[in-house]
């Protein structure tokens, strides 16, 4: 039987209005008539995991995508219901979700403030509207100022904004222009990203074909040398490779990842770290919504082990890790904090000291 003191919970929502050229991630636009299907799809997996793992406590939730703030707020409330029935999701849970600027209302905010959701992350990528173009966002400039500041009215004070540099025809001046405006928001989170050219996307095509300029690795150098800079004399912790926050508003849900401790992942593509076992669920939303549609019924009090994990009706993949590659893993993962690897934690874990 599953036995953790805590678990933090994935929940994957793959829908995009429109699907940024640069983005690499499972998510899909204009497939809205699978919405529905999908809630009722979502609900039974979290069903499922809560009876096999035993109810266990969850102490961070995180909505991801693709773009959760663009399903309708209704249906988020019936996935933290479900997910309050499923865990035991602790009364201090850090509970996010991600979200794009054009999405907020008055309703949507208040409806996620009912539902248990307590942060947000919100996708501004960069503060010069030529360059959200270049990105494919929906939204403005100034739409990213009214919907942080429309946010904290409604009663948010833990939001994180994401930024991206090293964009193509991106300038150093450029760049420190947009941390300066996001500094006037004073938000408690920035995740600051150097732009990566993934393979298959249509922002990568277009550098390859010479459609558009191909960014300058030294010059992202420069500008992540002048975030340091400007974000320590804002009074910002650098606690992360590309994660900075006020004290206290490190994200609680990330640090799962960076400290490799167990996850769950729900939705097609979902990755989990579960009884020293990585696994992760199929990638198409169709198929997805097939397979839990003829899921099995909910077992509890049995071995999570490889077969049993294979049984689940949405995982794609099983990987046993072995004491020694989580050792490593931790090692590798710990180094991407300003904190590096606790030894005495460490020696807690396993039973032996790092050197």
């Amino acid at each position: 039987m599953f036995s953790c003191p805590s678990i933090a919970l994935y929940i994957h929502i793959p829908f995009c209005e429109t699907k940024c050229p640069y983005c690499g991630f499972n998510t899909y636009s204009q497939i809205e008539p699978l919405m529905s299907g999908y809630v009722v799809a979502l609900l039974r997996e979290i069903e499922l995991w809560g009876d096999l793992l035993n109810h266990p406590t969850v102490r961070t939730v995180f909505f991801g995508g693709g773009t959760p703030s663009y399903l309708p707020s209704e249906d988020i409330s019936q996935i933290m219901q479900s997910a309050n029935s499923a865990f035991k999701i602790e009364t201090e849970a850090e509970v996010t979700l991600e979200s794009n600027p054009g999405d907020f209302t008055s309703h949507k905010l208040t409806k996620y403030l009912e539902s248990g959701i307590n942060r947000l992350s919100i996708g501004v990528q960069t503060f010069d509207n030529q360059l959200l173009g270049v990105l494919g966002r929906r939204h403005t400039a100034q739409d990213a100022m009214d919907a942080y500041r429309m946010a904290t009215d409604a009663g948010f004070d833990n939001i994180s904004i994401d930024l991206m540099y090293g964009l193509p025809d991106q300038t150093l001046e450029g760049w420190k222009s947009t941390l300066k405006k996001a500094l006037e928001l004073q938000p408690p989170h920035i995740s600051m990203y150097c732009l990566r050219l993934e393979e298959g996307t249509p922002l990568e095509a277009w550098v390859r074909l010479g459609k558009m300029s191909d960014p300058d690795p030294d010059l992202a150098a420069d500008m992540y040398e002048a975030t340091k800079d400007t974000m320590r004399d804002a009074g910002y912790r650098h606690y992360e490779i590309s994660n900075w926050a006020l004290p206290d508003r490190e994200s609680k849900h990330n640090l799962t990842y960076w400290r490799n401790g167990d996850f769950l992942g729900v939705g097609p593509g979902a990755h989990s770290y579960l009884a020293q076992h990585r696994f992760h669920n199929l990638r198409s939303p169709r198929e997805y919504i097939r397979r839990m549609s003829n899921g099995g019924a909910p077992r509890t009090g049995i071995a999570i082990d490889t077969r049993t994990l294979e049984e689940m009706p949405a995982v794609e993949s099983v990987e046993a890790i072995d004491q020694f590659m989580e050792m490593a893993e931790t090692m590798m993962m710990g180094l991407r904090l300003d904190t590096g690897i606790v030894e005495a934690d460490f020696a807690s874990r396993f039973g032996c000291t790092v050197s």
